[in-house]
């Protein structure tokens, strides 16, 4: 019987002992790995920031040409350089979408630069971009409140003051949807995760994935969908065309 208790507790005694190096040694280490990972991906994000983005927004993020990227947060990065949008070709009113200049990773190190120097509203994690549990009708009652009126109902965009515009959201991913309303570029509110929570940002940004992309316009001919405008025009014109067209053609066979 003590024989068998003092094999019990050798093997107590080696799990023990296993259990205490691992925590020692191995669980720093992961730490150590991530920081290392993050340092290295600040450093090539420097390293991009002043080979393209300098010349406009100074070398110290202090801006010059351009505005100061202090406070903007990796969201604005991801949202600006992922549509395209930056680095901007010329100066307009507005940037508009073009075509991307930096692949994914170079993009995640601009943004993970800009964000290590400032602070600031930072981009969605790959989890909060899984949309699958978002709520589809509710997506659809945020949107209506909170964005159709410049984006339209549709998401087909819009006309506003001062040569500016609301983009449509065809061509936006999720990542740019979500970063928009993370940071608020251009003339569009900044939603805050005090204003829109997490889930509801995903619930919106399901919603407008699904009308840009997955409506295939069950009503009929969606004429840009543009609203009550061109549909107005089209039954003026057409309608108006037959109320001419067919008294004459009726007159013209009796």
């Amino acid at each position: 019987m003590r024989s068998r208790v003092s094999n019990y507790a050798v093997v107590v005694l080696a799990l023990v002992m296993v259990g205490g190096l691992y925590t020692a040694f191995m669980s720093p280490k992961s730490k150590a790995d991530d920081t290392t990972n993050q340092s290295t991906a600040v450093a090539q994000g420097k390293q991009l920031y002043l080979q393209g983005c300098s010349t406009c927004h100074g070398l110290n993020n202090q801006g010059l040409t351009g505005p100061s990227l202090i406070g903007v947060g990796s969201a604005a990065v991801v949202f600006q350089v992922e549509s395209g949008r930056m680095p901007l070709a010329s100066g307009s009113a507005q940037a508009p979408r073009k075509k991307v200049k930096y692949d994914r990773t170079q993009i995640d190190q601009l943004a993970a630069y800009i964000q290590a120097n400032g602070g600031g509203p930072m981009a969605p994690t790959d989890a909060q971009l899984d949309v699958s549990d978002g709520d589809l009708a509710l997506g659809g009652d945020l949107f209506r409140t909170n964005c159709s009126s410049c984006h339209n109902f549709a998401g087909a965009g819009g006309a506003l003051t001062r040569s500016k515009f609301a983009p449509a959201l065809k061509a936006a991913d999720a990542r740019v949807i979500w970063t928009a309303m993370q940071s608020g570029p251009e003339s569009m509110p900044r939603f805050s995760d005090n204003t829109l929570s997490p889930q509801e940002k995903k619930d919106i940004t399901k919603y407008v994935r699904f009308i840009t992309t997955q409506n295939k316009d069950p009503g009929g001919a969606a004429l840009g969908h543009y609203g009550p405008i061109p549909e107005g025009l089209t039954i003026f014109l057409v309608g108006s065309g037959l109320l001419i067209v067919v008294p004459l053609w009726i007159g013209a066979r009796a």
